[in-house]
């Protein structure tokens, strides 16, 4: 893994679109960790979490790991500590009722319902 950067005494944010096994978050996060990083944060679009990626997460030097709940994570919540969940259902609703009735998308770039 190349890191392009500098993080020594810095917050590292790695930000992707899936974790699935979480194996490659955690290699990434003890690079940026070996490398200086006060703590690093992980947000994720879609948290997969298959497998032992639990066990993965808490056991690797992540101080936290945000996902959206575009995947359900049934007990995942309970047994990850530094798992947070953000609800991206009104923005989803939202985008879902502009597009059938023909209204911008874009507005919610700026203006996403909370």
């Amino acid at each position: 893994m190349v890191l392009v950067g500098d993080v020594q005494d810095k917050v590292a944010i790695i930000v992707d679109d899936m974790a699935d096994t979480c194996g490659t978050l955690a290699k990434a996060a003890a690079t940026l960790n070996e490398h200086g990083a006060r703590q690093v944060f992980a947000i994720v679009t879609h948290g997969i979490l298959s497998g032992n990626a639990i066990e993965t997460i808490n056991q690797s030097c992540l101080s936290g790991v945000v996902v959206t709940n575009t995947v359900p994570l049934g007990d995942k919540v309970e047994r990850c500590p530094k798992l947070k969940v953000i609800d991206v259902s009104a923005t989803l609703a939202e985008a879902i009722r502009r597009t059938h009735n023909g209204e911008s998308v874009s507005y919610l770039f700026t203006n996403a319902p909370l």
